[in-house]
């Protein structure tokens, strides 16, 4: 891979976990890293240039759509799981 390239495919893997942190909700927050986690490793070994664009074509696009989603996720407001660390009231 190419070094450009590679810079590419790192800047977009953490475009791309940045922006999932963003979800409101936990369950789609944890999904969506783990998913792209998985998805970076399953094809960290592919060496067609032609195959690695196609890759980096569809993880943008899968950027925008984790912006899109995260923009609508803030609309509606829900209230926080028993596994996300909670907030003390402070007195």
């Amino acid at each position: 891979m190419a070094a450009s390239s590679r810079a590419q495919v790192l800047d977009l893997y953490r475009a791309m976990l940045r922006e999932s942190k963003h979800f409101s909700a936990y369950n789609y927050r944890t999904y969506a890293v783990r998913r792209i986690r998985d998805a970076f490793r399953e094809n960290k070994n592919v060496e067609d240039p032609v195959e690695i664009q196609t890759l980096v074509n569809k993880a943008k696009r899968d950027l925008e759509i984790i912006r899109r989603q995260v923009l609508i996720g803030q609309l509606y407001s829900t209230d926080k799981l028993v596994i996300e660390k909670q907030e003390e009231p402070r007195t």
